[in-house]
């Protein structure tokens, strides 16, 4: 019947349950739909609140709708607790959070206050410490935390745990990750984001049996030069699957016992200080980088950033890069200016299957690009290259790709990928395609790929 409303018809349990999958703000409103519905919102297992919604209302307004919503039912448990209030600081914001803990909650995603206004309206900053029941939740299973303080709980048990973010965590007294991770047993995927001006860590140790992810993603903020702190990080995670390493967040590495590892995403330069790379003289750099890459050589898909690329070629020549016998697909950002290391630098993949390459032409290198070595891949197991992100079709272009199609001897495919709406002036898709299908004798058996793509944002 036109206008029935069969949504109201649910049992109460169903419909808080749907509420729960949206932000509180949005949950509220269904007050005005009738009578049933005035408090309905406030019996949502859960709160999710964005001070970003709230810009135009007072501070008291926000925070009346956190008590509001803890005070209406405090016996019932709660599935999550969200809040994000990164403005300004919640007087009483960490007894919020305890009663939330205590009702049960699996989710728990905190962005605090990192400023206090005083009475004269200047601010100042402020940390905001999470409650020491936290570090003993029987229900948690979530755990996401931005601009927050740990102190040290004496003890932490956290089972049911498995899924970590700290972002720019403070560390408070004799407070670290390795305390944190240990008491969480069941922890599978952890991402780790340092404050790099605050944070005063001398080891960052992840220990654990049930890690499964570790992520350390880039921070977008550089440290100040002068702060940077020259933090060890030790991972010991026989149950690791995925590593990622997007930032020079740490000065030191080490890994031990990485026997599961599957994939491995760097972006790091080994770094001693900020913005300044190892001296190849120094031999106890030296030896971390050649125990730091051997601890990841069981790896099977690798993926390695230009910068990565350019510290692995500086540590080769005073060091041996192992053989990664198991790496079957390797996805790579070379500089054209290290292009004739490329054969070199593949003789470490020997079993190598699937290549990515993306390449940043010079075109006042052209010289130096000189590709002659036949690495072990491209005689025996090399099926797959990809050319990725080119804006031209010179000879430079057509020099990388002669190289895979006459010295590949298994070669299947080659995929040449150039950037959708670029401006190309020298050659159309159907004439690189031509020109390829020239160059040997190979290419009738290896299938070749014209394709585009998107410009990076």
């Amino acid at each position: 019947m036109p206008g029935f409303d069969r949504l109201s018809e649910l049992p109460e349990s169903l419909i808080t349950q749907i509420l729960l999958c949206l932000p509180t703000k949005d949950s509220a409103k269904t007050s005005v739909l009738s009578t049933r519905w005035k408090n309905l919102w406030l019996n949502v297992p859960g709160l999710d609140l964005n001070r970003q919604d709230f810009r135009n209302v007072d501070k008291q307004v926000f925070i009346n709708i956190i008590d509001r919503f803890l005070e209406f039912n405090p016996e019932s448990r709660l599935e999550k607790f969200k809040v994000n209030y990164s403005s300004r600081e919640i007087i009483g914001f960490k007894d919020r959070i305890s009663s939330a803990i205590n009702r049960g909650i699996r989710l728990l995603d905190v962005v605090s206050s990192t400023q206090r206004r005083n009475d004269d309206g200047s601010l100042n900053p402020y940390i905001e410490f999470m409650p020491l029941n936290l570090f003993t939740s029987k229900t948690l299973v979530s755990l996401k935390l931005l601009y927050s303080v740990l102190e040290d709980p004496g003890f932490v048990s956290m089972p049911c745990v498995k899924f970590m973010i700290l972002h720019k965590v403070r560390w408070s007294g004799t407070m670290n990750p390795e305390k944190l991770v240990s008491g969480c047993p069941g922890l599978e995927e952890l991402t780790l984001i340092r404050d790099m001006d605050e944070d005063k860590l001398v080891v960052a140790g992840v220990r654990s049996g049930s890690l499964k992810r570790f992520n350390v993603p880039s921070a977008h903020e550089p440290p100040r030069r002068s702060r940077f702190p020259n933090t060890l990080l030790e991972i010991d995670a026989p149950g690791l699957e995925y590593m990622a390493l997007k930032q020079d967040q740490f000065g030191r590495f080490l890994v031990k016992n990485l026997t599961s590892l599957v994939m491995v995403d760097l972006d790091i330069k080994f770094i001693v200080t900020y913005d300044m790379s190892f001296d190849t003289k120094d031999l106890s750099k030296r030896n971390e980088i050649g125990d730091f890459l051997t601890g990841i050589s069981r790896a099977r898909h690798m993926i390695i950033s230009e910068k990565t690329v350019t510290a692995l070629d500086r540590y080769s020549k005073v060091g041996t890069i192992p053989k990664f016998n198991n790496i079957s697909r390797l996805q790579a950002v070379f500089p054209s200016s290290l292009l004739s290391v490329l054969p070199a630098f593949l003789e470490n993949f020997p079993n190598l299957k699937n290549l990515s390459l993306k390449i940043y032409f010079a075109k006042e290198e052209m010289e130096k690009r000189k590709l002659v070595d036949v690495p072990q891949c491209l005689v025996s197991t090399l099926e797959c290259v990809e050319i990725k992100r080119l804006f031209e079709w010179e000879e430079e272009e057509m020099k990388i790709a002669s190289y895979f199609l006459e010295n590949s001897a298994v070669l299947k495919k080659l995929i040449v990928s150039f950037v959708m709406d670029y401006p190309r002036r020298y050659a159309s898709n159907s004439e690189v395609y031509e020109e390829l299908n020239k160059l040997t004798k190979l290419s009738r058996r290896c299938r070749i790929i014209i394709e585009e793509e998107e410009p990076a944002e």
